[in-house]
């Protein structure tokens, strides 16, 4: 039997017991290099590896009717890295949107990056506007890459975006407000994260959709990455239904 005849039926009977299903998930995609360095394997090959995993969680989102995954690729801080690594990460996301861009149009996955777009090289910006093109009219779920992404850098940006309205006289400073702010992320058009997953076991957010991550639901595993299964991603989704949302507010009788 294999993972997905195992997993729950998550979108079925057994969920009328429990709240929805998140309509905005994130994932910190960690423990690669420690997943490969455990196993005498280097670094490069748990990110290798990843691109498994990445896959069957975006099936498993389109399957879900998942309205947005978005997938911490990069750092803004990842490019402290020995460049061997860099070079290689670089290669292996060309290689991503190349190779899964049939599958992304079979799944009808929508292709959206945020981060900055300055510091990496021209041919994977071409690869990534080349998929962003063809997807653009799909309906399924809103796969987005955070690439070169930091959550202080993208606040930096949307302050600057308000000063600059401000100065030519679009927005005076008591229209500056949430929604305004909001309006100048990376990801305005995308709602707020309410799962933010992260594996490989570390207890922080590392920069990651600062914002975005006000009132989300956290869930951490021990799994590297590379092993990170249906079934787990399904357990978390499972936890997230389980849990009691309450935005600062009290529960229904309280």
């Amino acid at each position: 039997m294999n993972a997905k005849d195992q997993s729950s039926d998550l979108a079925g009977e057994a969920a009328d017991k429990r709240g929805p299903l998140p309509e905005h998930i994130a994932i910190i995609m960690d423990g690669n290099g420690r997943w490969a360095q455990a196993r005498g394997m280097p670094r490069i090959e748990g990110h290798r590896r990843g691109v498994d995993t990445v896959r069957m969680v975006s099936e498993t989102c389109t399957e879900l009717g998942i309205g947005a995954l978005t997938l911490y690729c990069l750092s803004s801080e990842n490019w402290k890295r020995p460049q061997e690594e860099l070079d290689f990460l670089m290669e292996l996301l060309q290689q991503y949107l190349v190779e899964e861009r049939p599958l992304i149009m079979k799944q009808n996955l929508r292709l959206q990056v945020i981060g900055r777009r300055d510091r990496l090289p021209e041919k994977v910006i071409a690869e990534i506007d080349e998929t962003i093109r063809v997807s653009a009219d799909n309906t399924g779920t809103k796969l987005v890459l955070a690439i070169d992404y930091g959550g202080r850098d993208e606040l930096t940006r949307a302050a600057k975006l308000l000063c600059e309205d401000v100065q030519a006289g679009k927005l005076s400073i008591d229209q500056i407000s949430e929604q305004s702010i909001n309006d100048r992320l990376y990801t305005s058009r995308l709602p707020d994260v309410d799962l933010m997953i992260r594996t490989g076991g570390e207890l922080r957010v590392s920069n990651f959709l600062l914002w975005q991550l006000s009132y989300a639901e956290l869930w951490v595993t021990e799994t590297c990455w590379p092993e990170f299964s249906r079934i787990e991603f399904e357990r978390a989704m499972e936890s997230f239904q389980n849990r009691d949302r309450r935005f600062g507010g009290l529960s229904v009788g309280q």
